[in-house]
């Protein structure tokens, strides 16, 4: 059996992000989103998460390249001291460094993530699962925070954010030499993956057999998606998208996917990405359904 749980992030980053998840969803094969409670199209992206009941809408939690719920005082470190408004640090491998150090506040990250999946459910929407920006939580010490934060909040699946260990055939990913080093960094990250099973299984959490599609997170294409749907592995697995609209407020955003999202909303919505994953025999389930059994 092969069940397949497709996740558009970023929901309520921009208005023209919220208009091509709905899309995805309505026209294509999406069936989860994770919401971020402090994206400047949020209150939008709640509004009309209501109007979509089969999408499954968890919290995107947001810990890096961003701006927090909490004020900056309670979450020190968490957020930068150079910047004049509060924001967290941007960049991936300082986090990193920071995480693997011990330098971030357990207690802090719980009180954050806690604060942002309750502004969602305060906005009306029953939040399905957790899962993070840039997957912050594949490292130890923001993994366990969260958890707890998910379950003082009722939230009990999370998504697991590692990858088989090969998520594309040989061949596949030598012909694209841009996502060799993003599958070596992915392959050295695996490193993680037995302390989350450990952590998931103790807090009691559904989760996924993994994540497919990191390696190629703004590289989407329709061979890349082919590729990808042909080789899914037995069990149930959860394919990452950014799909979205090139326009004004997201040439303004922080943000390395530009283009790239419209690619990957095109790709979505294809007649053919449906009867692709239906040939392959593979389920198209949501986290609700992954929650529920």
């Amino acid at each position: 059996m092969r069940r397949l749980i497709i996740n558009a992030d970023d929901f309520g980053f921009t208005a023209g992000v919220n208009r091509a998840i709905i899309e995805a969803h309505t026209h294509g094969v999406v069936t989860s989103s994770t919401l971020m409670a402090n994206g400047a199209a949020f209150e939008q992206a709640a509004e009309i998460a209501k109007t979509v009941p089969n999408l499954s809408v968890g919290c995107h939690v947001v810990l890096i390249d961003g701006e927090p719920v909490l004020g900056p005082d309670g979450i020190p470190s968490l957020v930068s001291r150079r910047s004049s408004s509060p924001r967290f640090r941007d960049g991936l491998k300082a986090f990193a460094t920071r995480a693997l150090a011990g330098l971030l506040d357990p207690e802090q990250i719980e009180a954050e993530a806690s604060a942002q999946i309750r502004k969602i459910q305060s906005a009306g929407i029953s939040v399905s699962h957790v899962d993070t920006h840039k997957h912050t939580h594949l490292f130890p010490g923001v993994l366990y925070p969260l958890l707890r934060a998910a379950a003082s909040c009722g939230v009990r699946a999370v998504r697991n954010p590692f990858g088989p260990r090969r998520p594309l055939r040989s061949h596949r990913l030598f012909a694209r030499p841009s996502l060799w080093s993003r599958y070596a960094e992915v392959r050295i990250l695996r490193a993680f993956s037995g302390k989350f099973r450990s952590a998931v299984d103790r807090h009691g959490f559904a989760t996924p057999d993994g994540t497919l599609g990191i390696v190629v997170t703004g590289k989407l294409d329709e061979a890349l998606f082919r590729a990808i749907a042909e080789n899914v592995p037995d069990g149930t697995w959860e394919f990452v998208c950014h799909p979205g609209y090139y326009d004004d407020d997201l040439r303004a955003a922080r943000t390395r996917l530009r283009e790239a999202r419209e690619i990957e909303l095109r790709v979505l919505t294809l007649p053919e990405a449906r009867s692709l994953l239906s040939r392959e025999g593979i389920e198209l389930i949501s986290y609700r359904n992954l929650i529920l059994g």
